[in-house]
């Protein structure tokens, strides 16, 4: 029956019902045919499946990305990028690249950095001579580094279906986003240097026009700052570090007179619907993970990889390929709320780090995001450049080898992950 109530989800998905009144509409299908339990369960377990002190952080970091893409800072940072590193090989799609890399420091959702950042990033690309498709590639590719570098809403997720410290695993995106990150720039110097791609460069920026840059980037530059030093010091939680930077958010925009009130009420406004579809999806995902732990699902699977390789690196890659694909037809969320209950007693009984490991399925989940036919940060960058989804595909396809690098990096080298964690223990 459990192997129906995952064919009736994916039904229901293909059909285009919304993600969570699937999973709903699966548990009910289950209970229905396969037991004798009331249907009121469903209930019960989706208001006790929230109950988490942790999931708080998820609105305070929506909402300080939202005001931060309203109040101004992505233009600082874009311009301050632009004098710092415009002149190199690859021009704006390098400043692109670090742009994205600063900004991961205050937003916590790739689809905030994707459609905030990405809005001036590729305008400006755009403007410069820059291919259309092109640009929207490495702004979608780009963005899946907000969600690895805290803070990070898919992380709070993680480690709270995990139970692991959410600061433990922001600390671990530390290191995994920057190497993406250079990644990704030696990927477009790559393509520069061979003429894959027309590049045009910036005149290099003057001694003043660097240091006028940089200084009105300061105030933004010391949000992640902030929140860094109160991580590494321990004096709060993420929860707790989520609301400072969201005052502090608040304040930076009515100092550079960018956030009015009328802003501030709309990025409340957005920030209350995408928590309560996120959280509305979370919590339709309870009973399916209830019914997978019924039924002994994590054991089950656990017997069968076994049986094809009881070698942890074999069965790491094994994982790898099977989040890749399913990855290309859900959404992040979903696939973490079922693949976590799933795949977690494996990995322990493997003696792999559940931090490690998260920093696995969350860059698989990501990278998902960036792929066909149902790639959600695809489909933003493509209406901000205007151009046609095949076109953005075929830009993207030099993107997913670093991603893939960087996903076998942290898959095989647990030090790379697991180094600033407990160096701070």
């Amino acid at each position: 029956m459990i192997l129906l109530m995952f064919g009736v989800m994916f039904l229901l998905i293909a059909l285009e019902l919304p993600i969570a009144f699937a999973l709903i509409a699966a548990a009910f299908f289950y209970l229905h045919t396969g037991t004798q339990i009331p249907p009121s369960i469903v209930v019960q377990r989706m208001s006790t499946g929230i109950d988490s002190f942790p999931l708080l952080a998820i609105p305070l970091f929506v909402l300080a990305g939202n005001l931060l893409n309203s109040g101004g800072i992505a233009r600082r940072l874009f311009d301050f990028s632009i004098a710092l590193i415009g002149h190199m090989r690859g021009g704006l799609a390098q400043v692109n690249i670090l742009a994205s890399l600063i900004f991961s420091g205050m937003s916590g959702v790739a689809q905030a950095d994707a459609a905030g950042l990405g809005t001036v990033e590729i305008k400006a690309m755009k403007s410069a001579g820059f291919d259309a498709s092109f640009a929207a590639a490495v702004s979608a590719s780009s963005a899946i580094i907000g969600p690895i570098i805290p803070p990070s809403v898919i992380m709070v997720i993680y480690g709270v279906l995990a139970q692991v410290s959410v600061g433990d695993l922001f600390l671990a995106g530390i290191v995994p986003g920057v190497v993406i990150g250079l990644l990704l720039m030696l990927t477009v110097y790559i393509l520069v240097v061979t003429r894959t791609v027309h590049a045009p460069v910036q005149p290099q920026a003057s001694a003043q026009e660097l240091r006028r840059t940089f200084v009105a980037a300061i105030p933004p530059l010391m949000a992640p700052i902030i929140l860094m030093g109160g991580l590494l010091s321990g004096v709060a939680t993420p929860t707790e570090l989520g609301a400072v930077t969201v005052v502090y958010a608040v304040i930076l925009g009515f100092i550079y007179r960018e956030l009015t009130w009328k802003s501030l009420v709309r990025a409340m406004s957005e920030t209350a619907v995408a928590t309560g579809v996120l959280v509305f999806i979370m919590a339709a995902a309870v009973p399916i993970g209830w019914a997978i732990a019924v039924n002994n699902v994590p054991a089950l699977f656990a017997g069968w990889l076994l049986s094809i390789t009881q070698e942890p690196w074999a069965a790491l890659m094994v994982i790898n390929v099977l989040l890749l694909i399913v990855g290309c037809f859900m959404e992040t969320t979903a696939i973490l709320l079922i693949a976590v209950p799933t795949l977690l007693p494996l990995i322990l009984q493997l003696g792999i780090d559940p931090v490690q490991f998260g920093l696995i399925i969350i860059i698989n989940l990501l990278i998902g995001a960036t792929t066909p036919p149902f790639g959600v940060l695809l489909f933003i960058v493509q209406d901000i450049a205007r151009v046609s989804f095949g076109e953005i595909v075929r830009a993207m396809l030099p993107f997913y080898i670093p991603l893939l690098v960087a996903l076998l990096l942290v898959t095989y080298w647990p030090s790379l992950s697991l180094w600033l964690p407990l160096m701070m223990k």
